[in-house]
């Protein structure tokens, strides 16, 4: 694998996630009612950092949580090794609420379909809302996101790497090159 190009540095993250956080609460018209649900792993550190940029705006803080669709994913099934399972973080009321599911790279829509399997089991939302930092398209379900950081479009050799300071050291997001050579 091999960096094709630097999409985005840390200032450039920075102002995707004000932009998001404005779009958030212009669509819903202000916080009211808004609940926010990162994905782990990068779905968490971006929902942490939408929360704070929306504390930052309006002076409140919407209830937080982290998502772990480990045990929803229908393909864990299908691999040899055990899956690495952490625990969701949901310690708030998600009935009639609006969602706002949080993850890193909108792919193929197979973890989205597993995060709403999971939030079922946990409640009757009033609606969900994606807000992903990059779609890169090939869908292979439905699903689309409210809230886009950036569009990406990619080959099959390529894919979409995004780094957080928290987990990675640095914030940026390359375009990777996963042909062998």
């Amino acid at each position: 694998m091999k960096i094709k190009s630097k999409i985005v540095d840390s200032a450039g993250l920075t102002r995707i996630i004000t932009r998001i956080a404005h779009e958030i609460l212009e669509r819903n018209k202000g916080s009211q009612n808004l609940v926010l649900m990162g994905m782990r792993t990068r779905g968490e550190f971006l929902a942490n950092r939408i929360f704070s940029k929306i504390k930052e705006i309006e002076n409140i803080e919407l209830p937080l949580g982290v998502l772990d669709v480990t045990l929803y994913r229908d393909d864990f099934r299908m691999r040899l090794k055990q899956p690495e399972v952490s625990v969701s973080n949901i310690t708030f009321d998600i009935n009639n609420k609006t969602i706002i599911l949080i993850d890193d790279v909108l792919y193929t829509g197979r973890t989205v379909r597993s995060a709403l399997n999971a939030i079922m089991d946990l409640g009757r939302p009033n609606t969900i809302q994606l807000c992903v930092l990059i779609d890169r398209g090939h869908r292979e379900l439905p699903i689309r996101a409210d809230y886009v950081g950036k569009n990406i479009p990619t080959s099959s050799n390529e894919e979409i790497k995004v780094k957080m300071l928290e987990i990675d050291g640095e914030d940026a997001i390359y375009l990777i090159d996963t042909k062998e050579e």
